[in-house]
């Protein structure tokens, strides 16, 4: 399976949130946005990395990429290749030896450890499908004209669906990623509720 480069987009809060932050990863050769919800810690590892800040002790993090340079093993890239039940699954993948290997890695450690040996971000290409958010602007306006269209014409009222898709719109409008996360999480509920 060929998996899609991501980048750090950016790390974002609310005062709602209760310390969970969402990290932004961006499609470098597309126009979608991945937003992972992690805890304050990682998110706090991870940016003190992007902002090249180094704490008096060694973070965790710090630990896991000393040991992997202690004992020869070589980071090679993190992989973000499963979303089951709204949690995200990744994996580091590392060469030791001259043998390829694997570890199983929650998302935000993956990265937080990716920004310490500068190693590439990879997403499996059906998580960015479900999960991802497209951001391009002139997209989502002329979807939004053309459904605004369509309602003038029946003087239908909108569906739940709908209101709630014009409210992610709006959320990536705004880059307010942690919200739009929500509202595709409950769209995806309304979705399978549908098919059921």
């Amino acid at each position: 399976m060929r998996f899609i480069q991501v980048d750090i987009i950016g790390l974002s809060t609310s005062p709602s949130s209760g310390g969970a932050y969402a990290l932004v990863l961006g499609e470098i050769d597309g126009n979608r946005r991945l937003p992972i919800i992690i805890g304050a810690f990682e998110a706090q590892a991870i940016a003190l990395e992007l902002e090249k800040i180094t704490p008096p002790r060694p973070m965790t993090h710090d630990l896991l990429r000393d040991l992997f340079e202690a004992v020869g093993a070589e980071v090679l890239d993190v992989v973000i290749d499963e979303l089951r039940e709204g949690t995200f699954y990744a994996k580091i993948r590392y060469v030791f030896e001259g043998n390829e290997g694997q570890l199983d890695a929650r998302p935000s450690d993956a990265v937080a450890l990716a920004v310490r040996v500068e190693a590439p971000i990879y997403v499996a290409p059906p998580v960015l499908e479900e999960a991802g958010i497209p951001t391009e602007e002139e997209g989502i306006a002329m979807e939004h004209a053309e459904a605004v269209e369509e309602e003038e014409e029946s003087n239908v009222p909108k569906s739940p669906m709908r209101r709630i898709e014009e409210q992610l719109e709006r959320a990536i409008s705004e880059e307010n990623y942690e919200r739009a996360a929500q509202l595709r999480d409950e769209i995806e509920r309304l979705k399978s509720d549908l098919n059921n």
